[in-house]
């Protein structure tokens, strides 16, 4: 059913403004899916972001020939959540579920690179020193239980500082989202693990599982 609504949505800006302003409290689970998926296809660098009222502001995205469905990859999608239970909370309920042996992949607002980057999250309310330093916590308490963690974030000293003494690679990460098109491409990420080198291979052969 969500191919078949997506289906009827066309590239075009007036259009694109339109479904933008719709209010999808008034719309079903499915056409507000619809409408997110055709928003993220269709704006700018397939941003996600809102105001300070909670709405989607993210303006028009130009491309030749934007794939607003791809049915293939929803889907995969489809068959793969159905044997996930997806929750949206404060990251810190992920202690209530995690158990040893579990793999945890935090995914945080990054740290900005300047000052003048002051960019901390996509939605209402910032993610800010506070709320890296409590996902820290929560970083350690997962790996005192037994848990295998991977975090990402930005390549800064506060970040470096914050996970002092835990396994820290420097990677080389393409982004396509920025103000000034001279900065986009390569640059310099963390990822940050609570295990060693040598358990990762170990670790994915006997636990993961691929989507």
């Amino acid at each position: 059913m969500l191919i078949n609504i997506s289906k009827k949505h066309i590239y075009n800006e007036d259009y694109y403004y339109t479904i933008r302003q719709t209010d999808p409290s008034k719309l079903s689970d499915i056409e507000r899916a619809s409408r997110i998926l055709y928003l993220n296809k269709t704006c700018f660098n397939g941003l996600y972001r809102v105001n300070s009222k909670g709405q989607f502001n993210v303006s028009f995205g130009c491309y030749e020939n934007p794939r607003i469905v791809d049915e293939e990859a929803l889907r995969n999608a489809s068959i793969a959540f159905k044997c996930a239970e997806l929750m949206a909370g404060d990251f810190q309920l992920v202690l209530d579920n995690a158990r040893p042996g579990d793999f945890v992949y935090l995914d945080p607002p990054y740290v900005p690179l300047s000052a003048t980057a002051n960019f901390t999250g996509y939605t209402r309310g910032s993610f800010g020193k506070k709320e890296h330093e409590r996902l820290r916590e929560v970083f350690h308490e997962l790996a005192a239980r037994g848990c295998y963690i991977m975090l990402s974030n930005s390549n800064t000293d506060f970040v470096r500082k914050l996970y002092s003494g835990c396994n820290i690679k420097t990677i080389s990460a393409a982004r396509a989202i920025n103000s000034d098109p001279t900065k986009r491409g390569k640059i310099k990420e963390l990822v940050i693990l609570s295990y060693p080198d040598e358990c990762c291979s170990c670790y994915a052969e006997q636990n993961t599982t691929v989507l």
